[in-house]
């Protein structure tokens, strides 16, 4: 099996990279009433469309739709003062919270296709701490797939991307977790079974323990049910 596919329990990682919204915690409520709206608004297959939108920074979803007389900028910022007023229904993940506790601040960042104030609003919303290290729509001149984001938020953990895990959620953010070259592990709790990826999945981290050795290397582990 290729190395980027080998199993990530049990290996030793610099850091760990997660994506936000689906990765630690659940937005899809609010992302599909706000984007729905805007979609219906514009004449879209809405059940069609929603499906395509999610992982992606809003920018690049809608430049990509390539819609007549419409300004990419504008509409993802007028999405944008949709999403941070609702927040309805925005939960942490099970065991998030937890999970992200007992990592060192200095070797975990979220790397997410939301703007920096709307990641705010939900990480608030969701009771999930700001990290030392986040990077945002704002912070890449190309949203995932590209790898952008994630060597961004290994470069500025000071680490290497190949020698961190992702946690990701959807199609987009795998393949920019591979493309930056780390390990993956997919987050299949609000995608029901996520893409289909070699890569192995869990639903929530309430069955996850993380080790950090003397030298700050972090390892995954998954904890046998009572």
């Amino acid at each position: 099996m290729d190395a980027l596919f080998s199993p990530v329990f049990g290996k030793t990682f610099s850091a760990f990279l997660f994506d936000m919204d689906g990765t630690l915690l659940d937005s899809t409520a609010s992302t599909e009433r706000v984007w729905g709206n805007w979609a219906r608004r514009h004449g879209l297959d809405v059940d069609a469309f929603l499906p395509t939108m999610h992982g992606k920074r809003g920018i690049d979803t809608i430049r990509a739709l390539d819609l007549p007389g419409i300004d990419p900028i504008a509409e993802a910022l007028e999405i944008e003062k949709g999403e941070i007023a609702d927040v309805d229904g925005v939960v942490a993940i099970s065991g998030a919270v937890a999970f992200l506790s007992a990592l060192p601040a200095d070797r975990w960042a979220i790397v997410t296709s939301a703007p920096i104030a709307l990641a705010h609003r939900r990480l608030a919303a969701a009771g999930i701490p700001i990290p030392t290290v986040m990077v945002t729509a704002e912070d890449v001149r190309i949203g995932k797939p590209s790898p952008e984001g994630y060597l961004l938020g290994a470069s500025r953990l000071g680490v290497e991307a190949g020698q961190c895990l992702v946690f990701e959620d959807v199609e987009a953010g795998v393949r920019a977790g591979e493309s930056a070259g780390a390990s993956v592990v997919v987050v299949a709790a609000t995608h029901g079974h996520g893409p289909k990826t070699p890569h192995p999945r869990i639903t929530a981290y309430d069955d996850l323990h993380v080790r950090v050795d003397v030298a700050g290397m972090l390892s995954l582990r998954r904890v046998a049910a009572a």
